[in-house]
């Protein structure tokens, strides 16, 4: 008779692994390690909703709109709730910025102040949510700049993602997942809705060397620069390396780039020329650019503006938005050639 104690695979949740790679930092708090489990709390909350949208009164827009004059969905509005919620009170935080909110996000006064500041995107391709199409949540953590310990300043939120300590997402798609970092590598949670619990089903994802895929929305190619368009020809076959690429693109960016990170690829979206156009791109970098280049940085990828790493740029205001160009490195290196060879 075999040996029923004798497992080949073994069970690892998510709280479970943070856990032990807090173990690395015999200096570490806990702090962080337990910002992290909130945030994938927070998530589980989020996905039960989004598997159940229709069901809940929930989709559709709530008539009021965001920051950014954009309307806001009823499930970006939960989402919104529920990560503040999750975070304002624990201690843990300092300060916080949301992409729905104009201002920084203060924690209460009746509460502990913390050393951590986070940013979020609580529910990043909302314009899909009506139709079913995979949505996700961004994240990002720093540690606080400002000393002492009083409320959390603008000044706390505007920090390049170099300085970042952690940042993630959460896709609700066929199946929910949780993806973040450290600075430890890129590691991957699946969601098991039969016990409730995100365990290790990707540890230490690597952009894989040979791309299989582009992303960029070509219905705006008229207002590209002609670099631009180059190099999408040049993504889809007019090169000298056998290299024809083959194009994916959803309209929900932790949707694309996830696909991406997984497959190897480029997603873009440049800035754009002409009247009507978007001069400084339209993706925030607090809350997707900065999280999601560090990501990438961390599998072995690059992320830039076209022009210089997004990791490096200073922020000068929370609805900062930049030009991006994220995945693998030798994809992005090329559209920086091209845009250099223009300029």
């Amino acid at each position: 008779m075999s040996d029923r104690r004798t497992f080949t695979n073994k069970i690892t949740t998510i709280e479970r692994y943070i856990l032990d790679q807090q173990r690395d930092f015999p200096e570490a708090t806990g702090m962080l390690t337990n910002l992290l489990y909130d945030l994938a709390l927070s998530a589980k909350m989020i996905a039960n909703s989004t598997t159940r949208a229709g069901l809940a009164d929930i989709l559709g827009e709530t008539g009021e709109e965001n920051a950014y004059g954009e309307q806001v969905q009823k499930l970006d509005e939960y989402a919104e709730r529920t990560i503040y919620r999750m975070n304002d009170h624990t201690g843990r935080l300092a300060v916080m910025a949301s992409e729905e909110e104009e201002d920084i996000i203060p924690i209460p006064p009746n509460y502990p102040i913390g050393r951590y500041v986070l940013h979020y995107d609580p529910l990043d391709g909302s314009s899909n949510i009506d139709y079913n199409v995979s949505v996700g949540t961004i994240f990002a953590i720093h540690r606080r700049k400002t000393e002492g310990d009083g409320p959390g300043t603008l000044e706390d939120c505007l920090q390049p993602g170099r300085e970042l300590v952690a940042a993630g997402y959460i896709i609700y798609g066929s199946s929910t997942m949780m993806v973040y970092s450290t600075g430890q590598g890129v590691h991957g949670f699946t969601l098991d809705p039969r016990i409730g619990e995100f365990l290790l089903s990707h540890p230490d994802i690597r952009i894989p060397k040979k791309p299989k895929y582009y992303s960029a929305n070509q219905g705006y190619e008229p207002r590209w620069a002609p670099a631009i368009r180059k190099y999408t020809r040049w993504l889809q076959g007019e090169n000298d390396q056998g290299m024809a690429l083959s194009l994916r693109y959803i309209g929900s960016l932790v949707a694309d780039f996830h696909r991406n990170l997984l497959a190897g690829g480029v997603f873009y979206y440049p800035a754009e020329v002409g009247s009507g156009g978007k001069p400084q791109g339209k993706l925030r970098l607090l809350y997707e650019a900065a999280p999601l280049a560090y990501l990438a940085d961390q599998a072995g990828g690059y992320a830039s503006d076209g022009a210089q790493p997004i990791l490096d740029i200073q922020p000068t205001s929370l609805q900062q938005r930049v030009p991006l160009f994220i995945g693998s490195r030798p994809l992005v290196e090329k559209a920086e050639e091209l845009l250099r060879a223009e300029a």
